[in-house]
């Protein structure tokens, strides 16, 4: 007599389950990282923005400007009414101007770095005009 068994055993199904357990402990650590990464790259990237700003006013003032830009809000640098700078949602940003340069820090709501940029010869506690991690630089 011929047995016709369709279906998985269950050692087969035990398999499977173990399988997609391990891919999912590799694959979330995995995940998180590259959340972590474009956190901080959204970050990164107002910073960028906000010192072409802060050039930009510098071209028309001859004098770099204070500017607190709160996650998701915009700034008028040069009080003309028009908005000179928007912030991504979750990064706020912060800079200070001294006479030869600026320092500006910058940092997203859902990461724990900051990371900041200092372009003032005096002031600069590192390297001038490159982005560090950081709350002062």
């Amino acid at each position: 007599m011929l047995r016709n068994s369709k279906g998985f055993t269950l050692i087969e199904l035990l398999i499977v389950v173990v399988i997609i357990g391990i891919l999912a402990a590799i694959a979330i650590p995995q995940f998180a990282s590259t959340k972590e990464k474009a956190f901080d790259a959204a970050a990164k990237s107002d910073l960028r923005n906000l010192m072409t700003s802060e050039e930009a006013y510098f071209s028309d003032f001859q004098a770099y400007t204070d500017a607190t830009v709160s996650a998701g809000s915009t700034a008028d640098l040069d009080g003309d009414g028009n908005d000179d700078f928007s912030a991504s949602q979750s990064v706020a940003l912060a800079s200070t101007a001294y006479t030869d340069g600026y320092q500006i820090t910058a940092q997203h709501t859902s990461s724990a770095k900051t990371w900041c940029v200092n372009s003032s010869a005096t002031n600069a506690a590192g390297a001038i005009g490159q982005i560090v991690s950081g709350a002062s630089c």
